[in-house]
């Protein structure tokens, strides 16, 4: 039986409910940047020509300066695609993920035979045969240290830490400390860059999982303009400057037309904010009327989380709305 996905990003569902075209729109239901990285003159090559194994190399010695490491990468069409590999780095066994997070973990696992349990704690991760950390978690923004991590990693056999949305604060990812053995990394690429329907990812790992990882993911699994895309942008240090400070000046902007609205920030990151509201559905209603779309959650009928506007006039929009 496959379990049930749910996610933000469904502009149908928006559409449907409350009219319009997707131009008319504002998609604050995902934690993608809105003000994305410019991809102009992608050579005319990239598109079409089978993705070279130099363009390959080029990308992932940029990755590798980019998260400050030296673990074995392997590049992937986004972090969702390794997840859709980790059920099958072990024998199958108990996994256990750190909740409530991003539900693709168990979705994957559970699809695959895995005996699957969230957890509400990094103490009912002890034991297990593969855990699941966020880091920052999705959507509550929660942040473990490498310290925290390596303790975790100690008590199970295979830890996944997944730093999707690390990239606004690089300075906390375990790329940077010495390859555990039994810890393996997701990064993403489009959501900081603002590029999601690029498709590129990234795991870091132990070289024999991230072989396996490589083998199984098979040739040319990233394209061509996704290999000369992501290695330009991550030599692109300045615009990463600018962006990471500006998304820090905006989350604070966006906490405080939501408190406002007497909404209660209650978590986040420098991509999305998490608020405490009297009835989320009501909230998401009211957002959407001014065709802004918004992420609520099943099992929280009071939480409502945000993306941050891309621009004077998306961030207009949202202050009217609420106000």
């Amino acid at each position: 039986m496959t379990t049930p996905r749910d996610h933000g990003g469904d502009m149908g569902l928006a559409i449907n409910s409350f009219g319009g075209i997707e131009a008319d729109w504002i998609d604050l239901s995902t934690g993608i940047n809105r003000a994305p990285y410019p991809i102009d003159n992608v050579d005319n090559n990239s598109w079409r020509s089978l993705p070279r194994s130099d363009a390959h190399a080029r990308l992932l010695d940029a990755a590798r300066i980019e998260y400050d490491t030296d673990w074995p990468l392997v590049a992937l069409p986004g972090a969702q695609a390794a997840i859709q590999l980790l059920p099958h780095l072990r024998i199958r066994g108990a996994a256990r993920i750190l909740a409530p997070t991003y539900n693709e973990f168990e979705a994957a696992l559970t699809n695959v035979g895995w005996h699957v349990d969230q957890v509400p704690d990094v103490a009912g991760l002890t034991g297990a045969n593969l855990a699941v950390v966020v880091n920052p978690n999705n959507p509550t923004g929660t942040v473990f240290t490498q310290e925290m991590l390596s303790d975790i990693a100690r008590s199970v056999d295979l830890l996944v830490v997944d730093e999707s949305f690390a990239d606004a604060t690089p300075e906390r990812s375990l790329l940077s400390h010495p390859t555990p053995q039994n810890v393996i990394v997701l990064r993403s690429f489009g959501k900081f860059f603002g590029l999601a329907g690029l498709r590129l990812g990234f795991a870091a790992g132990p070289r024999d999982l991230i072989e396996k990882m490589t083998a199984a993911a098979g040739p040319w699994c990233v394209s061509g303009p996704a290999l000369e895309i992501g290695a330009r942008a991550f030599a692109d240090t300045s615009w990463q400057a600018e962006t990471r400070a500006r998304l820090a000046t905006e989350t604070a902007r966006i906490d405080a037309i939501a408190v406002a609205a007497s909404w209660q920030c209650i978590g986040g990151t420098a991509l999305f904010r998490l608020y405490e509201t009297s009835d989320a559905k009501a909230a998401q209603d009211t957002l959407a009327r001014a065709q802004i779309w918004s992420r609520i959650f099943p099992y929280s009928d009071s939480w409502i989380r945000l993306g941050l506007p891309g621009n004077s006039s998306e961030w207009q929009r949202l202050e009217a709305a609420l106000t």
